[in-house]
């Protein structure tokens, strides 16, 4: 008797496990409308890209880097734009977002708008804030909306919030999925699971090692419904004019042995405090060789942290300045000012570069 009782209760938990399992996809997000454009996203680690080749493989849609925290622009950005407007692709832009405070989000989205401005996007604008550090929720949400709000504010742009999918569903405030659409990442699916806050998402990234020619290397795919486009394509407007002491130079420095951040931060006329902030580094102490980081200074460099020898370097196909100075662990003021570079965007494949 007692035998024939567990058969039954365990064909009964076999029957509601797999009752559950069919039921899975109830659980998943939906787009937003039926019609499904074909993207990418792009930034300055893709290099140079033949647009015109993007658009042949069935791409309709190109998310470009435009800037990051409150003073770098993308190197690539403004080449990205042209080259994709050129050969008809639809744009948006988006900005990666660094702040650790409200003030600091008002001077991201002051950056970001005069980074973007005089150009055409027809594609909301994407926040996109995933680097937290040691931030509350609250503190995360209200970053969040005030950086949104400010860029609406001074581009006259709707925008879109970048997330991945555990982050939407823990971090992300009801009242911003209230008010503004979702483009989601999570890879390796065919549908974004629900988040229980947004009905439904306008942009899907479902994976970070794509291959489209006319790219050389990995890049984002994503899918995106008719949402996803402005309201208003016309041209952002003219920038608010930054204050003397918030022009800065912005540069990648590559760690090498023997560096600390004390180090790093006299050569380059800036703090570490700054450097920390820049790059999100958890602990001071501990910096690793080849690390790239970010820094920004309004001063020529005191002097080069190690010795200034040079090595001739060959461009070739799909090289740009960040990743050769990334290469040989320099920057890329070095570069150009070594080589006497007038568009540090523009450089040719069979030309000699000192580094």
């Amino acid at each position: 008797m007692k035998k024939k009782c567990f058969k039954v209760i365990l064909l009964l938990w076999l029957f509601l496990l797999s009752s559950f399992t069919m039921c899975y996809p109830v659980f998943a997000l939906s787009p937003a409308s039926d019609t499904i454009y074909q993207g990418i996203d792009v930034s300055a680690y893709q290099g140079r890209i033949d647009y015109n080749k993007v658009k042949n493989a069935g791409i309709d849609i190109v998310y470009i880097k435009a800037s990051e925290g409150e003073h770098l622009e993308d190197p690539e950005f403004r080449n990205n734009y042209e080259k994709a407007k050129q050969n008809g692709l639809n744009i948006g832009f988006y900005h990666f977002v660094r702040a650790r405070s409200e003030e600091q989000a008002i001077k991201e989205a002051e950056f970001f708008s005069r980074v973007i401005s005089g150009t055409q996007p027809n594609c909301k604008l994407a926040m996109d804030f995933e680097v937290f550090g040691n931030l509350t929720e609250n503190e995360i949400n209200n970053i969040s909306r005030v950086f949104l709000e400010r860029t609406e504010e001074l581009t006259g742009k709707e925008m879109v919030i970048y997330s991945n999918t555990y982050d939407a569903r823990t971090i992300f405030s009801y009242e911003l999925a209230n008010k503004y659409p979702l483009w989601v990442a999570q890879y390796g699916v065919n549908t974004p699971s629900d988040n229980g806050k947004w009905s439904n998402w306008v942009g899907f990234q479902y994976w970070d090692k794509g291959r489209i020619a006319g790219i050389n290397g990995n890049v984002d795919l994503d899918r995106f419904t008719k949402e996803i486009f402005l309201s208003n394509s016309g041209e952002i407007p003219a920038p608010i004019n930054p204050s003397p002491e918030e022009i800065k130079n912005v540069i990648y420095y590559t760690v090498r042995r023997g560096d600390t951040l004390s180090k790093i931060a006299a050569s380059y006329g800036t703090t570490v405090e700054e450097i920390v902030r820049l790059n999100n580094i958890q602990n001071p102490n501990l910096i690793f060789v080849g690390e790239v980081l970010q820094i920004t200074t309004s001063d020529k460099p005191n002097r080069e942290p190690t010795s200034t020898t040079t090595t001739d370097y060959t461009v070739k196909r799909g090289d740009n300045l960040w990743r050769i100075a990334r290469r040989y662990g320099t920057t890329i003021s070095s570069i150009v000012s070594l080589n006497n570079i007038q568009n540090p965007n523009l450089i040719y494949p069979r030309s000699n570069s000192k580094n």
